[in-house]
């Protein structure tokens, strides 16, 4: 079996470039998985593809919406405390100089003076390009193999746009880096509606999008992405206790979607390293196949953005106290989550190959299966319907009422194309968790097959039975 584990063989018995190989092939698995079976595509591959733009497949597009039911679920739903909100991508371009985005969201720019390739300054003196192309050391070129670089410079990582047909200063704007300033504008506003005190929250998970220098790994950095925050706003005093509050919330949601905890760890910011706004963040990490990186992170942004859109906008946007009616700036506890990132590393802990067939009841074959053991409530498919043989009419009939049955109730895909092994097989794949398989018996006493994915238990149920059976199943893996 070969899974986010065998990154730990590697490490153990593996000199260190077959240490490499062995994670950049565990990589490549999941990429040629995610495009052959419909998880993940090239953007604009017709045209040669674009660099770190992706889009989600049918199957991917399914996935990535019940991750962000999960979060929806678990954060909003079950909570009276944090309300939705959904704000628009554009805004006034005030708000980012406000939040300190257009002075200071930059990352260092330096550029090779052989061949003008760019590349971000920290990443090229950590030797993040070694091995890659001409490049055999840190501070190398990987395009040209030169050292010779340009001073650095900083670059806004922002995509300017302009609102309406003129394209000048004036109507210049930014795509957002970040969900978070709507939230932070909208407070006043959401507060006032919804007749909240403190504390309380505000969630939203949506497009946000950097023009990032150094790209790669797939769907870790790229240009477009998906963020699923909280502002969680509370009484200045009271932010380490809730900080800390969230810390262990944020650290259990990874646990039940299915993270593995010894792929995860906690990464506190020093201070040099803050970003302008914080007084304190720490990051979660994970194990990715090219090493650690953030996964999610919680921040305790202060009183910054609250106060200054207020001072920019010249609306007092301060909260008043029910009880003393004191007015005060609330301080801000903020959980984010990097969507995508999150999706590659439920794939990546899902991942399992077998060698040879996992059936008990015929002899093995030498191929390898691979199964992606994702939670039923992210499963992409929850039910695959399978007639036993295509070329049997009444067999086929009846598959197809049962799918029609179960498609109102769940996620299902109808497959009687090859042999029922291999239609198995191609359903472990995509982590469909069961299988309702309808055979001759199915024609006597109107029993289906239901097949567990993980354990290939297979159980007969009555088929007036099958959505109450499944849909119990899928309520207990769900608490």
């Amino acid at each position: 079996m070969l899974s986010i584990d065998a990154r730990l063989t590697c490490l153990l018995f593996s000199h260190k470039s077959d240490t490499v190989r062995c994670m950049e092939d565990l990589m490549q698995k999941i990429i040629s998985l995610a495009k052959r079976r419909g998880f993940v595509f090239p953007s604009s591959e017709i045209y040669g593809g674009v660099e770190a733009l992706y889009d989600y497949g049918p199957l991917g597009a399914l996935m990535k919406q019940n991750i962000k039911t999960q979060w929806f679920k678990r954060f909003v739903q079950q909570r009276e405390e944090v309300v939705p909100i959904e704000t628009s991508i554009l805004m006034s371009p005030k708000v980012w100089q406000a939040s300190g985005h257009e002075a200071n969201f930059t990352d260092p720019l330096i550029e090779c003076k052989s061949c003008h390739a760019r590349f971000r300054a920290d990443h090229m003196m950590d030797g993040r390009f070694k091995g890659q192309g001409e490049a055999r050391e840190a501070n190398q070129c990987p395009s040209c193999g030169d050292r010779d670089f340009t001073e650095t410079k900083q670059f806004n990582l922002m995509f300017q746009t302009f609102l309406g047909p003129v394209q000048d200063k004036a109507n210049a704007t930014y795509l957002r880096p970040e969900t978070a300033q709507g939230m932070f504008m909208d407070f006043a506003m959401v507060q006032e509606t919804m007749r909240k005190k403190l504390p309380f929250g505000i969630a939203q998970a949506g497009k946000s999008f950097r023009n990032e220098i150094t790209t790669g790994n797939f769907l870790f950095r790229t240009r477009e992405f998906d963020i699923a925050e909280i502002e969680f706003f509370v009484k200045p005093g009271e932010d380490e206790k809730w900080f800390k509050y969230w810390l262990k919330e944020w650290w259990r949601f990874f646990l039940d979607m299915g993270l593995k905890e010894k792929n995860m760890r906690w990464y506190e910011h020093p201070k040099e390293s803050l970003a302008h706004y914080s007084k304190r963040t720490v990051d979660i990490e994970y194990r990715f196949p090219f090493g650690w990186g953030e996964l999610a992170g919680i921040a305790n942004r202060t009183d910054f953005d609250v106060k200054a859109h207020a001072e920019y906008s010249g609306q007092d946007l301060r909260y008043t106290d029910p009880e003393t009616k004191e007015k005060y700036y609330p301080f801000v506890i903020e959980p984010t989550m990097g969507v995508d990132r999150l999706f590659l590393a439920l794939l990546l802990d899902a991942y399992e190959e077998i060698k040879g067939a996992r059936t008990k009841t015929t002899e093995a074959s030498k191929e390898v299966e691979t199964v992606l053991k994702l939670k039923l409530f992210l499963a992409p498919v929850q039910v695959a319907v399978l007639p036993l043989v295509k070329n049997k009419p009444e067999l086929v009939q009846k598959a197809r009422e049962v799918f029609e049955m179960l498609k109102k109730e769940f996620v299902c895909q109808y497959d009687e194309v090859g042999a029922i092994g291999r239609r198995y097989r191609r359903q472990d794949e995509i982590g469909t968790f069961f299988a309702a398989t309808i055979d001759f018996d199915t024609l006597k006493d109107d029993t289906v097959t239901l097949r567990d994915r993980d354990t290939m238990e297979q159980e007969r149920i009555a088929t007036p039975n099958l959505v109450d059976t499944i849909r119990e199943t899928l309520h207990a893996k769900d608490n």
